[in-house]
């Protein structure tokens, strides 16, 4: 039986870790946000399956002149090797679907950057 928790990579959450101190977060927000990744599955990138998805999208990326960031590669890979649908606020990765991610959902960042008083 598929495990019903949302995924996260843990490529993912470096980056989330990082932007939290980027953006001064202070402890409460922080204890916040490692509670609600507590309940996340973590998709890790040292398996086979996600390093023959890597090394298919990058191929196919520079293929067609799409130069990725390698942290969007370790995402989209892990995404690919999941056969999950991958949840993104920015556009990076609509060249891969249906081909390599099967679903992608953009939510727009700039609402909730008004939200915050993020830059």
């Amino acid at each position: 039986m598929a495990d019903p928790r949302p995924a996260i990579s843990i490529v993912t959450e470096g980056e989330l870790r990082s932007l939290a101190i980027q953006w001064k977060w202070r402890a409460r927000k922080k204890d916040q946000m490692r509670f609600y990744l507590q309940y996340f599955l973590r998709v890790l990138v040292d398996s086979p399956i996600v390093f023959e998805a890597y090394e298919a999208i990058d191929a196919y990326s520079e293929s067609i002149g799409r130069t990725m960031g390698k942290n969007d590669l370790w995402i989209a890979a892990a995404a690919s090797a999941m056969n999950a649908t991958l949840i993104t606020t920015d556009k990076d990765f609509h060249h891969l679907q249906p081909e390599y991610i099967p679903a992608i959902d953009w939510i727009d960042p700039e609402p909730f950057k008004r939200l915050e008083g993020m830059p």
